[in-house]
Parts: structure tokens; sequence; C-alpha cells
């Protein structure tokens, strides 16, 4: 196994920094800078809008186009209501694995970036290094989005972008896009014992339910990806809130629905099909305000082609594991978006360990990335 003393090392701190989305990471960043600034790298840091979070750009090597670089984010998603047997803002190691919030969901990838970061600093490298470090992924990489317009300006023209998502070590080239929207269906308020006589929003919901599951179908019989294990867009209503009383008739009932897209199925297509539903719905009820749709979020997906060189140049820093695609979204379509070639690839696996209560990383996929860091950092400091 690698010696993994600095990696862990690093890791123990980064644990340590409760950095739960909802709560600032200045912390947490501030160390990142420190050690980066020392490591010889040139760190830019971009705020979040209201300055409470931030996200850093560092390079180093020559300031020339190609050369590699690493996106991680800093937060990680909340504790509460779950069951934690260690403690969760403290590396536990129990020998084959390391256990605390944000191991595996990414601080492990993020650890060994750092690692490699304090190497690459002491090496003449004849490309650039470069990692892009940011804040608020886990609520729909809402903080990769605020930092782009800032982003695009200095992270120049990399051969590739490596996301650090758990993959268990494999090339992930795709993953599917998001969007989030706020459904609020509108009646009309009265007494339940006249309830005839007013437009129930609950009733107006149910009925746009009802045709969001008819979508659903709709869209399980369109585009497919077999490389998913749910191979066609798909579309969920996760919260209804609606009413205030049993005996008032409510006025308002509001959904928070997502799809999730295949890059084929483009996202306004998705959305003009909702928008379209709550047309058909709300018409129904001439006497009630129409039905509305607001967008809350979204990110795009991730479809770098598998033929390309830099993929297969990918897989082998990795270890030769493999391509694959992956359920879960990450950052990594921001930056293929700015036509720069994109992966994800990093320790750990989301299904057994991320956002679960005693989250925890082998030890064994925290050398393979170490290995993969050591690979890369060879491939900087060779002649082009």
């Amino acid at each position: 196994m690698t010696d993994l003393t600095r990696t862990l090392q690093i890791l123990d701190r980064l644990v340590a920094f409760p950095t739960v989305s909802r709560d600032s990471n200045l912390d947490l960043i501030d160390w990142v800078q420190d050690l980066l600034q020392n490591a010889g790298f040139e760190v830019t840091r971009i705020w979040s809008p209201d300055r409470t979070k931030a996200g850093l750009f560092a390079q180093t090597g020559p300031m020339v186009d190609g050369g590699i670089c690493l996106s991680a984010h800093t937060d990680v998603v909340p504790i509460d209501g779950q069951i934690w047997t260690r403690p969760p803002f403290a590396l536990t190691d129990e020998g084959t694995h390391v256990f605390g919030r944000g191991t595996t969901d990414m601080k492990g990838f993020l650890a060994s970036a750092l690692a490699l970061a304090e190497r690459a600093g002491a090496t003449p490298l004849s490309s650039p290094l470069s990692l892009s470090i940011s804040y608020d992924e886990e609520i729909g990489c809402v903080g990769i989005g605020q930092m782009m317009p800032e982003l695009k300006q200095v992270i120049g023209k990399p051969r590739i972008v490596i996301v650090g998502e758990p993959t268990s070590m494999q090339v992930a080239t795709g993953h599917k896009g998001k969007a989030a929207l706020r459904v609020t269906c509108h009646g009309q308020a009265g007494h339940s014992a006249l309830a005839p006589r007013f437009v129930n929003a609950i009733h107006v919901a149910a009925d746009f339910v009802h045709e969001i599951v008819a979508l659903q179908g709709k869209l399980a019989l369109g585009p497919h990806d077999e490389a998913y294990s749910i191979p066609y867009s798909t579309v969920h209503i996760g919260e209804i809130h609606g009413g205030r009383a049993l005996n008032i008739v409510p006025e308002s009932t509001a959904l928070d629905i997502e799809f999730r897209h295949l890059v084929g199925t483009p996202a306004h297509e998705i959305q003009r099909e909702i928008e379209d539903i709550a047309k058909r719905v709300g018409g129904a009820y001439p006497s009630a305000p129409a039905i509305a749709v607001e967008m809350r979020n979204a990110y795009p997906g991730l479809n770098t082609d598998p033929s390309l060189p830099i993929v297969n140049w990918a897989d082998e820093m990795a270890g030769a594991n493999g391509l694959t695609k992956v359920p879960f979204g990450t950052e990594a379509g921001f930056f293929a978006n700015l036509g720069i070639p994109t992966v994800v690839i990093g320790p750990g696996d989301m299904a057994s360990d991320g956002h679960k209560p005693d989250e925890a990383l082998s030890k064994a996929e925290l050398s393979a990335c170490d290995r993969m860091m050591d690979n890369i950092l060879g491939a900087l400091t060779s002649k082009p």
C-alpha cells in the first residue's frame, strides 16, 4: 500500500472542519489557501455573493495551456437525524478504513490532491497543475455556478479536468443533468362546510401530480442510455405543502419537483412539458389563479466522448479500472461546458458510504488515488 501518512494528516484536518453546506467554509478555505501558498501555488480566492463562503483556484508550474486541473468541493451533507457510532467531525482510523463525514464525499480526494500539490510545489513542472475548490456543491452545485464567471477567466485551457467524486477509481464519462422547480397550485379559501363552492388547491395539485406520473411514463419510453441503472430521464416530486387547517379550503399548495435528464434530452424540453401540464391542469379551474412554475436551481449533465485519447490517458493514470457513468450529479458539466474534456474519478463508493452515518473510506481506495496523483505528477514533469 502507498504510504498514506501525509494524505491522512491532511484528511484528518479537513474532516475536522464541519463544513456542512448551510454553514461557512471559510476556516477550511483559510487553511487550504495557506497550504497551497506555502507550496508555491498562485491562489485566487473566489467569494460567494454574500462573502460567507469562498472557493479557490490555485495553479503552479509554467503559465501555459495544457496541464491538469483537479476539482473538489469542500462542503458536506448534514448529520442531523443520523445515528453515528463514531465522531462525525474527527477522523477515526480503524486499520483498513477511515471514518468521518466527507471521507468519501469528497474530502478524501481533496486530501490526496493537496498532498500532490505539496509534492508538485517542490518539483519543476513542464506543464501546469491547477486545483479548483468549491463550496455548496451538495445543495445542487450552487457554488461552482456562482464561481464560474471568475473561474473561467483564470482556468486557462487544461488538457483535462478531473472531478474527484467517488467512483471507486473508475473513469466516469457521464451523468445526468438536474433541475429543481417549485410548482404552486392556487385555489380559493373558504369554510370547509361549503367546500364544493371553492377551488381546493390540494385537489388542483392532485390533478397535477397525476399528470406528472404520466409524464414519467412518457420519459421512460423516450431516449435511453444503458450505461445508467435508470437508463432514461426521470421526474420526481419530493415535497408537497398545502393547507392551513382542516376546516379551511386550501388556497395554495406548493410542490417541489426535480427532473434528471440525459444529456441527449435537453432540460428545456422537459421543463416545457411540465409547464404545459401546469397550463392544462390550471385551465380546468378557470376561477383560480394559474399554476406557477418557478425554476429554483439547475446544473448540467456530463457526456464526455469515451473514445477521446485523453479519456484513455485518464484511465491509465487511475490504474486502468475501466469506464463508467454515475447516477449522481457533479460539477463536471460546468467544466465541460467551457470546452474542456472532463471526467469524474475519485476514491470511495457513493452507494455504500455517500451521505450515510459512519461514512467511511477504504485506505486501499485512498492509496489508489495517491498512486493516480503520483502518475499525474510524473506526466506533468515529463517533457512534451
